[in-house]
């Protein structure tokens, strides 16, 4: 065996062991817990049934995981909304100026997200910097509650999941072909005529893959909830997480939270098939 294949080979077998004990093997776990019973002296009880998965059918859970999903609707539109323009703009940006920005994007990834969720808690709060600006500008005559808000809880999740959004549309439209562009223009179409047939559909994969990218984090992001909605507006990661540390429902939990991965599975496949059918709508 040469030295070349015997170092891919050990990278390959680590990696695989890595991904294994890390990942195959604590979710395994939690499938497998999600079918036992709950025992209040040790967590889980070896009796097999469905009912975790039946509970979760319950209006009271039902309403948690669609308000969890309103909040991430609503956050991954806020971040459509800012990152298409600010993606657009930067892929028209001369070449200098785009790396400078596109490294100003990627800054917070090198800082960990709960220590920017608490920057926005200072932000935000009533003695904050927000407040003591608009106070001292004498827009507002006294502070404005902010913090512990369905609003801050939005703020947070489009502040920490924004570059998942730029990213992903910056991508495809510095692909964009100009002339498809000119060729519109010439056809007649207006701006926004060009904008709505041609950009749109154009760039569609990228809109579809960071709306994916924001919406299925924000999902899980309790910290956020926690530390600026004050488990006020719940998540599923806030729901999740309050029956494995709270409640000591350890079955309850992982039915939950295997419930929240075949969302996100199911999700995933329709993103690969909605992407395959763009692509034969773009070569015919």
């Amino acid at each position: 065996m040469t030295e070349k294949s015997l170092f891919k080979t050990a990278t390959i077998g680590l990696t695989g062991a890595w991904l294994g004990f890390f990942v195959l093997i604590p979710n395994v776990m939690i499938l497998a817990t999600s079918f036992l019973q709950r025992d209040e002296a040790a967590f889980v009880r070896l009796d097999f049934t469905l009912e975790n998965y039946r509970r979760i059918l319950d209006p009271v859970y039902l309403q948690v995981f669609g308000h969890s999903a309103a909040m991430a609707l609503v956050a991954t539109m806020v971040c459509l909304a800012l990152g298409y323009p600010f993606a657009y703009a930067l892929a028209r940006t001369r070449p200098g100026l785009r790396h400078l920005l596109l490294l100003l994007v990627i800054i917070p990834f090198w800082t960990n997200s709960l220590i920017r969720t608490y920057a926005i808690r200072s932000l935000l709060a009533t003695q904050g910097v927000l407040n003591k600006l608009l106070l001292f500008t004498g827009i507002i005559d006294e502070p404005l509650r902010l913090l512990y808000t369905g609003t801050a809880v939005t703020i947070g999740l489009v502040y920490i999941l924004f570059p998942f959004m730029v990213l992903p549309l910056f991508a495809v439209i510095e692909k964009l072909d100009t002339r498809l562009l000119e060729a519109s223009a010439d056809l007649g179409a207006g701006r926004f005529q060009t904008f709505v047939r041609v950009i749109i559909p154009l760039t569609m994969p990228g809109i579809i893959a960071g709306g994916l990218l924001v919406f299925l984090p924000a999902l899980g992001m309790f910290y956020v909830s926690d530390l600026l909605g004050g488990a006020k507006d719940l998540l599923i990661g806030n729901f999740i997480k309050n029956q494995f540390l709270d409640a000591r429902d350890w079955p309850f939990g992982a039915a939950a939270s295997v419930t929240m991965t075949l969302i996100m599975a199911l999700m995933l496949i329709a993103y690969f098939f909605s992407i395959r059918k763009i692509g034969k709508k773009e070569i015919r």
